[in-house]
């Protein structure tokens, strides 16, 4: 289950509750937590077809405690649009 980032969410993080904690490129807080399972994946895929568009890439970062860092997305890169 996708439990998205609360006060109460964030307390079952840390206490270790919850196995992974979820973010997106350049953001210094954490949009969701889960459980790491094959369900919190297609619930995840579910969430962004909902919103009209695919799931990016799922990077994942295993801790040394065990638990995991999910990082959706790319990070943008530095490179300067060019102008029109």
């Amino acid at each position: 289950m996708i439990h998205r980032y609360d006060g109460k969410s964030l307390a079952l993080w840390d206490r270790g509750d919850l196995k992974v904690k979820i973010v997106v490129p350049n953001s210094d807080r954490p949009i969701a937590f889960c459980d790491g399972t094959d369900e919190d994946e297609r619930e995840l895929q579910a969430i962004a077809e909902g919103e009209g568009t695919e799931l990016p890439t799922i990077q994942r970062k295993i801790l040394k405690t065990g638990r995991e860092i999910w990082t959706i997305g790319e990070p943008p890169t530095d490179q300067a649009e060019e102008e029109w």
